[in-house]
């Protein structure tokens, strides 16, 4: 079986949230993993359709998975088309964020990974073809699927919709995929993957990640649950808060403009609570 619901992105937006939340309604089967990255062609492609069509069974109206790399166009070329040549009737939600609010937390996100050491006037300096702005360039990433997919296939929301008005969103969410959408779940309350929650590992952890032998000891001596929790809070810290001066913030949202601007008026939303 093939899915025939896709969440596209974008990356910090709420995607693993709203992924969640689709999979508790009894007409939806989300996959796991939830990001298959199947029509990257430099992550999953090669392994083919049936790889693919393994994470999807049961009697559920509407399959689906939620992959962000789908909207990293400049990184991943063609994945729109690839997505259309094999699911041309698929349902597509697109979920944004402030872009400006996403463009940190992605920061935070690679600062908390290990694979981001600048800091964020740094890695900000240069604009232009910079991989976390181009990330929040969303009209440029939503076009790839406006040349394939027709305008009533894709679903554009927000993650502060689905954060202020959970309940009303997801209803239009259900609505748009014609499942029941009068279902509720007490699961709605959850909110998962939250940037605030962001830790990374600290010398403690470096230093033990490094000790010749770990893994054996670890599995002649499983850790107790308290000296497992203990061993987390030791050996990580939490990530502290990234903040843009206002001079940078300024820039940024010059940048960004115009591909809000064009955004507006391809949704008719005015995007109540973003910074541009």
């Amino acid at each position: 079986m093939l899915p025939n619901l896709i969440v596209v992105g974008a990356m910090k937006s709420g995607t693993t949230s709203l992924h969640s939340y689709l999979d508790l309604h009894p007409q939806i089967s989300m996959s796991h993993p939830k990001e298959l990255d199947f029509f990257v062609l430099e992550k999953n492609w090669s392994k083919g359709v049936k790889w693919y069509e393994a994470h999807f069974a049961g009697e559920a109206r509407i399959q689906g998975e939620s992959s962000p790399n789908y909207t990293k166009c400049h990184v991943f070329a063609g994945v729109a088309k690839r997505m259309h040549s094999l699911l041309p009737e698929a349902r597509l939600i697109y979920i944004l964020r402030d872009p400006i609010a996403r463009i940190v937390s992605h920061y935070l996100h690679n600062l908390a990974a290990d694979r981001e050491k600048r800091s964020i006037s740094e890695a900000l300096s240069d604009l232009e073809n910079n991989h976390y702005v181009l990330c929040s360039r969303y009209y440029m990433q939503l076009e790839r699927y406006l040349d394939c997919f027709p305008e009533s296939s894709i679903l554009v929301i927000t993650a502060e919709d689905l954060g202020r008005r959970r309940r009303q969103t997801l209803q239009q969410v259900f609505r748009f995929l014609a499942v029941d959408d009068s279902f509720y779940s007490q699961g709605f309350s959850h909110v998962l993957h939250r940037s605030s929650d962001k830790k990374r590992t600290n010398r403690i952890g470096w230093i033990w990640s490094r000790l010749p032998g770990k893994r054996i000891v670890k599995t002649l001596v499983p850790f107790p649950i308290r000296l497992a929790k203990a061993y987390a809070l030791l050996s990580t810290s939490k990530v502290k808060r990234a903040v843009l001066d206002e001079k940078l913030k300024d820039k940024l949202v010059d940048h960004l403009g115009s591909d809000v601007d064009r955004l507006k008026r391809y949704t008719g939303n005015d995007f109540e609570g973003w910074c541009l």
